[in-house]
């Protein structure tokens, strides 16, 4: 008895809806990065490079998987809210309306970003979106006037949730300088010769 009642807090913890939000955090904050990184990448390639066109098919193909990884995250996070608030709600102070107002920002920039580059490839072309060489469907139609408004919107509000992201970041700070000291001691651990 007292093996399974050892076992269930930890297990209980592991599986919980708080922990498949930060998982899913995580994940997001991962791919992030490469898709900034391609993106400036892809953009500043010559149009006969070969490798421009297999670079925008991966960027946009990661663009969808933040958007499935979103839905879950929501669908997650409202889970994590109803056991958090269901029984009492929260109070309403300055630090945690700063924090609520930076998230949702943060959560609109998560959703807009993919579906400004929706709205950028369709109106270039359509079905010019594909993930991972899957054909998607338009969420929007062709319409060649509006790319330079498309393309705008697209850049911008990658640069501004970019912004909100190091503001996130330095929100975090502590937790930002813990991830980085973990890294260090695990490479630090990788580089040392085996025994």
């Amino acid at each position: 008895m007292a093996t399974s009642s050892a076992i269930t807090p930890t297990k209980r913890r592991r599986t919980s809806a708080f922990q498949r939000l930060m998982s899913v955090h995580w994940w997001m904050a991962g791919i992030y990065p490469a898709l900034w990184g391609v993106g400036l990448l892809m953009v500043k390639l010559d149009r006969e490079n070969p490798v421009r066109s297999p670079l925008y098919d991966f960027h946009k193909s990661l663009g969808i998987v933040t958007l499935m990884l979103l839905t879950w995250r929501i669908i997650t996070l409202l889970q994590v809210w109803w056991r958090k608030y269901a029984k009492r709600w929260p109070r309403f102070s300055l630090p945690w309306l700063k924090l609520v107002a930076l998230h949702s920002l943060l959560y609109g920039f998560m959703v807009g970003v993919p579906l400004s580059g929706f709205y950028l490839s369709n109106s270039f072309k359509s079905q010019n979106v594909r993930f991972f060489g899957l054909v998607m469907p338009d969420l929007f139609p062709e319409n060649h006037a509006a790319l330079g408004l498309a393309r705008s919107l697209h850049f911008w509000l990658s640069y501004v949730f970019l912004a909100f992201v190091i503001l996130h970041m330095i929100d975090q700070w502590k937790v930002v300088k813990a991830l980085w000291r973990r890294f260090q001691k695990w490479f630090q651990k990788r580089q040392q010769p085996a025994n």
